[in-house]
């Protein structure tokens, strides 16, 4: 037997600890990745807290276009490319994205529903949200969904009993078309489509800031992998796991 050399077991496991980690680094900038709710924007669907696995692949690979040192701010851009859509985003799928906000001055991951696709015609009246002249929840009577599942008719929530009246011109709208609660109408362009929160009354979307083009969509979430109340203490660590929200598949 040829007799092993003194630090080559240290070589194979670094060797292999490489192989590991550019593998993991590859499955998570190409098929699978994790992302963090930070806001209530998709409550119900979503809560603050809620740890999502999303599918990088179905809509397309987007390689990633920032290198540096994760979940912090250290690092550089790079040259990515997008390949187009494996599966065409549908009317109704929750959908995560890159946008720049302004007012951050970086570019930011969000999650929303995609309520309009490229030629239709968007119009909120008195906070419900009319497609092509066809109320949004009207939409969902033609979807399949399997046995078991949430309604999705009941995914959108106000938490403001206050509409702004039609005329009156909210500061922020895109185009300055109206306001939150009277919005539109607006066609979205080819290659674009339209992003709304489930929480309407506590979203920043495209009423704010405008289209989502296919360049900047990441993914599709799939399922809650973790969930974790903030608000508790870190002493009531257990108390804080939300442990129905684990497992919970997204609709």
């Amino acid at each position: 037997m040829k007799e092993e050399k003194p630090g080559s077991k240290y070589k194979k496991a670094i060797k292999s600890l490489a192989v590991l980690v550019i593998t993991l680094y590859l499955i998570m900038s190409f098929v699978v990745s994790a992302y963090r709710i930070p806001t209530g924007s998709m409550e119900r669907t979503l809560r603050i807290g809620d740890m999502l696995l999303v599918n990088k692949f179905i809509y397309g690979f987007r390689s990633p276009d920032w290198f540096g040192i994760p979940f912090t701010e250290f690092g550089f851009d790079i040259p990515y490319f997008k390949t187009p859509l494996f599966k065409s985003i549908k009317q109704g799928d929750v959908v995560v994205f890159k946008h720049f906000d302004p007012g951050m001055n970086q570019w930011l991951y969000y999650v929303k529903r995609c309520v309009a696709l490229p030629g239709q015609t968007v119009e909120v009246i008195d906070k419900e949200l009319y497609v092509d002249g066809r109320k949004f929840s009207e939409f969902y009577d033609t979807v399949e969904v399997d046995s078991g599942t949430e309604d999705l008719r009941a995914k959108a929530r106000f938490v403001d009993m206050n509409i702004y009246p039609k005329g009156a011109v909210q500061p922020g709208i895109f185009q300055g078309l109206g306001n939150r609660d009277n919005f539109g109408p607006l066609t979205v362009p080819e290659g674009s489509y339209f992003m709304m929160g489930d929480n309407r009354d506590n979203s920043y979307d495209s009423r704010f800031w405008g289209f989502v083009t296919e360049e900047f969509i990441v993914g599709k979430p799939i399922m809650v992998y973790f969930s974790f109340d903030s608000e508790y203490p870190i002493t009531k660590f257990w108390k804080a796991i939300r442990w129905d929200r684990i497992g919970y598949f997204i609709q």
